[in-house]
């Protein structure tokens, strides 16, 4: 994942200014929280969250189909 600078913040300006990091949210999408200058958390709107969850079920669904077709001949001897 890559992350823009502009959109990190440490966990102790959140401390400080919640409201500031919450109009950052609202500006760029989402933010990155650092905890000792690591990426430690993602902040989103809420209503982003199902969104974001559907694309990782598809994630799962494409190698999922990718994983049968590439193994098609052991799972077909599985099978029997």
């Amino acid at each position: 994942m890559n992350i823009e600078s502009y959109k990190t913040v440490s966990i102790t300006e959140v401390n400080q200014d919640f409201s500031r990091v919450a109009r950052m949210v609202d500006e760029n999408g989402a933010v990155v929280i650092l905890k000792n200058n690591t990426p430690r958390y993602l902040l989103i709107e809420f209503g982003k969250a199902e969104s974001e969850q559907i694309a990782a079920d598809e994630d799962v669904m494409a190698i999922s189909r990718r994983l049968i077709a590439k193994n098609k001949k052991a799972y077909e001897v599985l099978a029997e």
